[in-house]
């Protein structure tokens, strides 16, 4: 590892959502690279977020409001995260857009100001992204060893990746697969196999306005209504539907909300 001339924080954050300014932090963990060579020190702890945690964040890393009522908040312990970053460095996983914003925030509100303009930001995502971009040209390299002719051309582009689908098959013939959810499969078995892989089953149109709700029915993912349930919104304002229909929606979205009211109404 690179020599290091100020401590270095690696943390990460759990929070009730993904919103910088609006959601809290649930969980914090931080490893503390010491920069005279002393043993590492690690600090972790649950946080009561104050605000609920969203469905989705909940379903993630599985901290509950009830989980945490009785941990402490943020402001009960800003002041000794504080003196443990000191004058650190900070490093994580996304942690330049996501994680140090976060971080800020509720430090602002504990009346802290964590002030990143002379500290080094390492993010990990970065150097991955950079080092290992995933572009049509770096895919072409790693699965099949052939450097990219007439990038943006269609037709040499589908030749690309043609060779590109041949490799990752010979790659991965043998390869077992691990979901979030702990579930292990061979996804390269079949054509099937591989297409069940490539099933975001998230989302229920191409272009993300829809998706599954954690009760497994279809919910809004953007607009006033983003995280309820599509029927019960047109049952409470039928009016919903008619604007969706009227405005610049992808054909798809306007056929399933269409379907899904039809289904509400028993038609």
């Amino acid at each position: 590892m690179l020599p290091l001339s100020s401590d270095l924080v690696f943390f990460d954050l759990e929070a009730t959502g993904l919103n910088i300014v609006q959601d809290r932090i649930v969980q914090i963990a931080m490893i503390k690279l010491h920069a005279d060579g002393q043993p590492a020190t690690e600090l972790e702890m649950k946080i009561n977020p104050t605000v609920p945690v969203s469905p989705e964040a909940l379903a993630i890393h599985g901290l509950s409001n009830e989980l945490l009522a009785t941990a402490p908040t943020f402001a009960d312990v800003a002041q000794q995260l504080y003196d443990f970053i000191g004058t650190a460095d900070l490093a994580g996983y996304n942690s330049n857009r996501y994680d140090v914003p976060l971080l800020q925030e509720e430090f602002y509100r504990a009346g802290l100001y964590l002030d990143t303009s002379q500290r080094r930001l390492i993010d990990a995502q970065q150097i991955f992204y950079r080092m290992e971009p995933r572009t049509l040209s770096a895919a072409l390299r790693f699965y099949a060893g052939k450097e990219m002719e007439n990038a943006h051309d269609a037709l040499a582009d589908v030749r690309a990746t043609v060779d590109i689908f041949r490799g990752q098959l010979t790659r991965y013939a043998d390869a077992e697969y691990t979901d979030e959810n702990g579930q292990t499969s061979r996804p390269f078995t079949s054509m099937d196999t591989v297409a069940a892989f490539c099933q975001d089953d998230r989302f229920l149109d191409a272009t993300q306005r829809l998706k599954r709700g954690p009760d497994g029915v279809p919910h809004f993912n953007f607009g006033k209504y983003a995280g309820q349930a599509v029927a019960e919104v047109f049952a409470k304002d039928p009016s919903y539907l008619k604007w969706i229909l009227s405005k610049d929606f992808s054909t798809e979205v306007k056929a399933l909300v269409q379907a899904i009211d039809n289904a509400r109404r028993g038609k």
